[in-house]
């Protein structure tokens, strides 16, 4: 069985950064109320990513399995993928979020794409250009007024939420490179596996395994249904990343907040103060502008190697 081809082009690899923005914002929406469900964030993360390892390992071995041209660089590479994309971040996040204030945590975490916009400019090269600076500039704007920096204090639960954010920003970096000679498939499976080996790793260091036999049906329905998005999420995350630039595809992303808020709307009934609405407005037609602009300009035009 063969993968199916989806094409090489930027325009491509900004199509599935779309993708990915619409399962990061129901997934930011359904782990809401799921991780609700669970007495601690590390098991209920650790079994949703276990899902969304074994998804990605099995869509793997369906078409032929890792390459054998993968050599030790790439396996190692992988093997830093699953610690600074698909562990360590998500542990220090949880832990930090169990102490920090939530509108710290929000504007920490919503910061992600200027991290990777920088380092994708001075470790990857990449240009940009007026109107990107300025897209990314309108962007952090719109971050600020759907989360405003007032009420933000600074202590160990914030500085942790910081480091995993880098993380993921490093990550971004890192997984481009990767992605230049490693098919996404393999690099998200490798990413996720990795990643489900570490955590397992913690649960069993910090006792925590034993929660696993106590979990009701519905506890499992929710890893499930979590663990799919997640899967589908970095399938397509690290799909774009391979075809378009690394700054571009983290903008975006941020399309996802406004579809979260839309769903919350739908949930509560409740729409959110006119400040955080034009933020949201705000930031849906900025990415937005970036996505249109960058199909325009990279219609048929190939994807660089990184």
């Amino acid at each position: 069985m063969k993968a199916p081809s989806i094409g090489r082009t930027v325009a491509a690899g900004i199509y599935l950064a779309l993708g990915t923005a619409v399962i990061s914002g129901a997934s930011v929406f359904v782990n809401g109320f799921a991780v609700k469900q669970f007495p601690d964030p590390a098991t209920f993360t650790t079994l949703k990513n276990a899902v969304a390892a074994f998804l990605l390992v099995g869509a793997l071995m369906a078409v032929g399995g890792v390459p054998r041209t993968l050599g030790t660089r790439g396996w190692l590479g992988l093997a830093v993928l699953g610690v600074i994309g698909g562990s360590v971040p998500f542990l220090l996040f949880f832990t930090g979020l169990a102490e920090a204030s939530a509108p710290a945590a929000a504007v920490i975490h919503k910061t992600l794409f200027i991290w990777v916009a920088l380092l994708a400019a001075v470790l990857l090269r990449e240009r940009l250009g007026g109107w990107q600076i300025g897209a990314l500039g309108v962007l952090l704007v719109a971050t600020l007024m759907v989360q405003p920096p007032s009420g933000v204090t600074w202590g160990g639960g914030e500085s942790l939420i910081a480091l995993a954010t880098g993380f993921w920003a490093v990550e971004t970096i890192v997984a481009r490179r990767l992605l230049a000679s490693v098919p996404p498939l393999v690099a998200g499976a490798g990413r996720m596996g990795f990643g489900l080996v570490a955590l397992v790793g913690y649960l069993l260091v910090s006792g925590r395994v034993g929660v696993f036999a106590q979990l009701t049906v519905a506890q499992w329905a929710w890893v499930l249904g979590t663990g799919v998005l997640l899967a589908g999420y970095v399938a397509t995350w690290y799909g774009a990343l391979q075809r378009a630039p690394a700054a571009m595809v983290a903008a975006v992303l941020t399309i996802g907040a406004p579809i979260t808020a839309g769903l919350q709307v739908i949930s509560t009934g409740t729409i959110p103060a006119p400040g955080p609405l034009a933020g949201y407005l705000l930031m849906l037609l900025a990415a937005g502008g970036v996505a249109f602009a960058v199909l325009r300009r990279f219609e048929r035009v190939e994807a660089p190697s990184a």
